[in-house]
């Protein structure tokens, strides 16, 4: 009897450009061509405090980002009006507005080595530089310097889990455990050598 490798769960968040620009039935389904399992699906508007919740960054993350847009403004010739930080927080404060100017989609991926799997499809996060076939090389080609230009968030259709743990962390954010399903789908069977209860064959 063989045994079924461990899953893994990623969440993924189809943002509103996904949803304002008709993809969203387009881009789940490369993740189940994949093989990825649906575990949860909703469509909501989200919250300011689940925002922030989820994308809980820290003073070295804003420092971090937020010279990176200092020197971009530099190169394009414009002043640099506030401290590294501060535009690092612009960041986030961008992300909430543009991730409240519609519903999204929020959906738990189930599968082996799930967060790299949806990572590679995804696509960096800057879609100029996503290369050919992923879901943002493909569909959109926005890039940080001109969302910093317009002081706005990047549109980059899609948040994915950065790793397992941090999968874990924001699943709980945008789903209670009654909303996750738990079943056996016809590719498990065939890659996993599953039954229809879990178990191997």
């Amino acid at each position: 009897m063989s045994k079924r490798p461990n899953q893994e769960r990623s969440l993924v968040l189809l943002k509103t450009d996904a949803v304002q620009r008709s993809l969203v039935g387009e881009i789940i389904k490369r993740f189940e061509q994949t093989g990825l399992k649906i575990s949860a699906m909703k469509m909501l508007n989200a919250t300011e405090a689940q925002l922030l919740d989820h994308y809980n960054k820290d003073d070295a993350w804003y420092e971090k980002k937020g010279k990176g847009i200092v020197e971009d403004l530099k190169a394009q010739g414009r002043e640099v009006e506030k401290e590294p930080i501060e535009y690092g927080k612009d960041i986030i404060r961008t992300v909430v507005k543009y991730m409240q100017a519609s519903p999204i989609v929020a959906l738990v991926f189930e599968g082996n080595q799930a967060t790299a799997v949806v990572t590679k499809i995804v696509g960096t996060t800057e879609p100029a530089t996503s290369d050919v076939g992923t879901i943002r090389g493909d569909y959109t080609l926005d890039s940080f310097s001109h969302a910093t230009y317009e002081d706005r968030a990047v549109r980059n259709l899609v948040h994915q889990s950065e790793s397992p743990e941090e999968a874990e962390r924001e699943i709980k954010i945008w789903f209670s455990d009654a909303e996750i399903m738990q079943y056996i789908t016809a590719q498990e069977r065939i890659m996993y050598d599953v039954n229809l209860d879990g178990k191997g064959e």
